[in-house]
């Protein structure tokens, strides 16, 4: 009996079956693989918290998944709530030891890229990055946010990367406005089991490139597929910044170090590595 079996309420919504450990071992760990380990539990209040509080004493490539957080974050400390089994909430441990830590900033936009082109092939919607990690949809015909990664050091070696994708959010359960869910964006399929699969399957593939071309985006083709399917470039935002400052312009450009490079109005070219990124115009 995996933990998420023990769950008194485990059919108390039909519409959201519990994910199923025994077949996702089955389907992902192997041999030779990346992933090692992984765990399902009925209820936690972070998986990214649990998974770096255990990093030291686990093998890279540990998987922890949750029907329900009660305390998910998402970036800048922002909260990450929503009923249980409605979504895919989980995180992994990774040790890149070969790659330099100056590249593990890469980390958290391959975990976008891998997601965004996992979950647009298993569910069938079109789905687009906000830089740096936001994953959209749309839903009626407004971009709405899906899904988020955050990613934190973990252990004296490792990266824990935590995902959240709504999968059958309702309209009614939306925690703001902007949120969005794979259900409400018209998605072919919300079978959570294969949408996992997908988004590990792939994840695991960009890993192995990336860490194989010693974390040089370029090589591994990464920076420009990560800028292809990135919804900010092209348009007017606004950086909000450590320290209550702004700072406005066209996004043009992911540079080496993933960094989003604006055009300001005086015509110089900012990059900026950490902040909130707010639309100002359609693409």
């Amino acid at each position: 009996m995996t933990p998420s079996d023990a769950s008194d309420s485990r059919w108390s919504d039909l519409d959201r079956p519990p994910l199923n450990a025994t077949a996702l071992r089955r389907a992902l760990l192997r041999p030779g693989g990346l992933w090692t380990s992984l765990d399902v539990v009925a209820s936690t209040g972070s998986t990214n918290t649990d998974l770096a509080g255990r990093a030291d004493a686990l093998e890279e490539g540990a998987i922890l998944v949750a029907e329900e957080q009660s305390s998910g974050r998402g970036r800048l400390d922002r909260q990450w709530t929503a009923p249980a089994r409605s979504g895919l909430f989980f995180s992994v441990l990774l040790k890149p030891a070969e790659v330099p830590v100056s590249r593990w900033g890469w980390l958290p936009l391959l975990a976008g890229v891998a997601t965004a082109t996992a979950v647009s092939g298993a569910a069938g919607v079109d789905t687009a990055l906000k830089w740096p990690n936001d994953l959209l949809v749309t839903v009626g015909g407004e971009e709405r946010k899906t899904g988020g990664i955050l990613a934190e050091r973990a252990g004296a070696d490792g990266i824990v990367i935590g995902i959240g994708i709504n999968v059958t959010l309702r309209a009614d359960e939306l925690p703001v406005p902007t949120a969005g869910s794979l259900a409400l964006a018209g998605a072919a399929s919300t079978d959570r089991d294969p949408l996992l699969r997908a988004v590990l399957r792939s994840l695991e593939r960009w890993y192995t490139d990336w860490r194989a071309a010693g974390g040089d985006p370029a090589a591994c083709r990464l920076q420009e597929t990560y800028a292809a399917g990135c919804a900010t470039l092209g348009r007017r935002v606004r950086a909000e910044l450590p320290g209550d400052r702004t700072l406005s312009g066209e996004a043009v450009a992911i540079d080496g170090d993933g960094r989003l490079v604006l055009a300001t109005e005086d015509g110089v070219q900012q990059p900026v590595g950490a902040g909130d990124i707010v639309h100002l115009r359609p693409a």
